[in-house]
């Protein structure tokens, strides 16, 4: 199981990677409920060795790219996010060790898993995969862009995904750069 569950998130990230054409050193937020990928109801049978195998599918093809990966912790942390320091080399860290039943299990396993892990209260990222309904909103940049994926389950669990684009400013005189959307 835990092949299958390495592969289905390497490909989910490797089809928003392409879709939301994402760059060298741009920041993807994760969002993820081992409990849906298992076939349970969100926050009821955290799972360390499923978070395993879907960080590294993940974290293997990030590396691969050169972007941030970035996880939601769950409500319990108030929603904080564990990140590599390099991506943030400023952040104001906040203070906590996520763990499965306060964190989750994925968080727990980004902090245990990055090379010098990070966490803090908030970040603004350019791309999202949320995993099992995990609500990961509030950590896209302003303007975000749902994307369908063909790649759109990981385990039991459903996947959704965003990309951002800036904001448009101006009125009906402005002029845009498409190249942006």
């Amino acid at each position: 199981m835990e092949n299958q569950l390495y592969s289905q998130a390497k490909a989910v990230l490797e089809e928003l990677f392409e879709k939301a054409c994402l760059n060298k050193g741009d920041t993807v937020v994760v969002g993820c409920s081992t409990s849906e990928i298992t076939g349970s109801v969100i926050g009821t049978n955290s799972a360390p060795l499923v978070a395993q195998a879907v960080f590294e599918g993940l974290y293997d093809f990030a590396k691969e790219k050169e972007i941030y990966l970035a996880f939601q912790c769950c409500e319990h942390l108030n929603r904080a996010i564990v990140i590599e320091k390099a991506a943030l080399p400023f952040a104001e860290r906040v203070n906590v060790i996520p763990q499965p039943k306060a964190g989750g299990s994925m968080a727990a396993c980004a902090y245990n898993g990055f090379e010098d892990p990070l966490v803090v209260e908030e970040i603004k990222a350019d791309a999202g995969i949320d995993i099992g309904f995990t609500l990961i909103g509030m950590h896209l940049k302003k303007v975000a862009v749902p994307l369908r994926l063909e790649n759109n389950k990981i385990g039991e669990a459903l996947v959704l995904a965003a990309r951002t684009r800036p904001k448009f400013i101006g009125g009906v005189r402005a002029v845009y750069d498409d190249s942006l959307l």
